[in-house]
């Protein structure tokens, strides 16, 4: 029981979407017709039993040497790992919320979505335990493959399959270079589990150059779901032509994935001290990459009039951030690990926050696009309007938000490291300031302006599903910023598998 117990998270999703697609066969034979309902009461109960059996392997820790253990060169079954499939099962349980009430309202409700949304869970619950390049790259194509389908879910809408088909092109290079970068470190190294492969690299028994290769192909591959620039163009495109509980899913999901195999490379393949110099190995490269996603983030996130696109770019500016925190890991350790951990758990709960209350403003024909479309609904809805302030304000990393939490530890994390970190720190703080600037003209128009004669004004969407999704993303959002400690401990725990 207590081997079943440390890969229950994944297995409770896969039956789930085995049963939801079962499910919806046998609907169909009966109805001898295509399924146009769905309800998303199926896939809640599946995420949260995945997150109580994911909190419950974190309380207990590494499993014990059996029979299990003959995964763990594949599988990665420790708090990390069990962090990061609470922190994805959140996200799931919120995104479905979101989705039960935006379907219902604009007539798309299928049952094929949750289907498609609980393999994408699925697939990004696997990556992030993945400690193997052959497990990385299968989890990452299950996870996409599924985002794809999302994605161009909008039936009839032209954007959302336009939307959905860049997606897939641009998704099928990333898989294809991730796929490169992992041959390219079998044939370096000899072994496809991380721990083989960083071992023989430590020991010198490696081919450096191949080394070099794999290294560049894997990070494009991972900042790829990320949205790391120069690797962040599909971002803003697939983030407006998709529905927008869809573009929650993603904005939060895919990212969290991504992160954990990307730490565990760091640290298990790349973690010698040749790998790790500060000069000369990985470090300078992450530290280059952070610096033009924030750069880039903020400054094109300014220029946006669409609301999604904005977030999308912001987004990506969130992805430098998280980066700060991954290039302290070669330094900071354990704090660093625990900073990148809070930070995911603390992104997630905010971007689901602010993009549940779009959705919230967008009855049928309503549903809000640019900054104008919101205008004076801070006065006409207040409990939605207060709602969209405190995810924008945690975004901004603003006290007493989750957000200003985050963005303090990752900062501390840097400056933590051998000779400091303190000039991507003040980069870090420089571009922050620059993106208050949207964020806040956003609150300015919601509670500043009055709608223009003639354009439609947002109306708040009556949904017990989506005031629950507020709920829940605003608890989390607020309790993290006013209590910080308990979530701390909790992500510190998770640096217990560093060696």
């Amino acid at each position: 029981m207590s081997d079943w117990l440390a890969l229950a998270p994944i297995l409770v999703v896969a039956v789930g979407a085995f049963a939801a697609m079962v499910l919806e066969w046998t609907i169909k034979d009966k109805l001898s017709a295509p399924v146009d309902q769905g309800t998303p009461i199926l896939p809640i109960v599946v995420l949260c039993c995945a997150a109580v059996f994911a909190a419950l392997a974190w309380a207990r820790g590494s499993p014990p040497a059996t029979s299990v253990n003959a995964l763990t060169s594949h599988l990665a079954l420790d708090s990390l790992t069990y962090a990061f499939h609470l922190t994805i099962c959140v996200g799931g349980i919120v995104s479905t919320l979101l989705a039960g009430g935006y379907l219902r309202e604009h007539r798309l409700e299928r049952a094929d979505f949750y289907t498609v949304l609980l393999w994408s869970v699925f697939g990004s619950m696997v990556l992030a335990s993945a400690r193997d390049f052959v497990t990385v790259f299968i989890a990452f194509e299950t996870m996409t493959l599924a985002s794809y389908c999302l994605v161009a879910f909008g039936l009839g809408n032209r954007h959302s399959i336009e939307a959905g088909l860049k997606y897939f092109l641009l998704g099928s290079f990333a898989a294809a270079i991730l796929l490169f970068g992992s041959a390219f470190m079998y044939g370096a190294t000899g072994h496809t589990d991380f721990r083989g492969a960083g071992q023989a690299i430590k020991n010198g028994h490696a081919v450096p150059m191949l080394v070099l290769i794999a290294v560049f192909l894997l990070f494009a591959g991972l900042a790829f779901a990320i949205s790391v620039v120069p690797f962040h163009m599909w971002t803003p495109d697939v983030y407006e032509g998709a529905i927008t509980p869809v573009t929650a899913f993603m904005s939060v999901t895919v990212k969290t994935a991504a992160v954990a195999p990307l730490v565990r490379l760091l640290l298990e393949v790349l973690g010698d001290p040749r790998s790790s110099d500060s000069t000369s190995g990985w470090p300078p490269l992450l530290a280059a990459l952070s610096i033009g996603t924030m750069i880039y983030g903020n400054l094109a996130a300014i220029a946006q009039s669409s609301i999604k696109r904005m977030l999308a770019y912001s987004s990506i500016a969130h992805g430098g951030y998280l980066l700060i925190g991954v290039v302290a890991i070669f330094r900071a350790g354990e704090n660093a690990v625990s900073s990148v951990t809070y930070y995911v758990m603390a992104y997630t709960v905010s971007n689901l926050l602010v993009f549940g209350s779009l959705i919230a403003f967008g009855t049928k024909g309503k549903e809000p696009l640019g900054y104008e479309d919101v205008a004076g609904a801070g006065l006409r809805h207040p409990f939605v309007s207060a709602a969209f302030t405190i995810g924008v304000f945690s975004l901004m990393g603003l006290p007493p938000t989750a957000g200003f939490f985050a963005k303090y530890y990752i900062f501390v994390a840097a400056m933590q490291t051998e000779g400091g970190m303190g000039w991507l720190v003040v980069i870090g703080l420089a571009t922050s300031a620059i993106g208050a600037f949207y964020y806040l003209r956003v609150i300015v128009f919601l509670y500043m302006k009055e709608p223009e004669p003639g354009l439609p004004t947002a109306a708040v969407m009556k949904s017990g599903y989506i005031a629950l999704a507020l709920f829940i993303s605003a608890f989390f959002v607020l309790t993290m910023g006013s209590m910080p400690s308990r979530y701390l401990e909790f992500a510190l725990a998770t640096a217990a598998f560093i060696p």
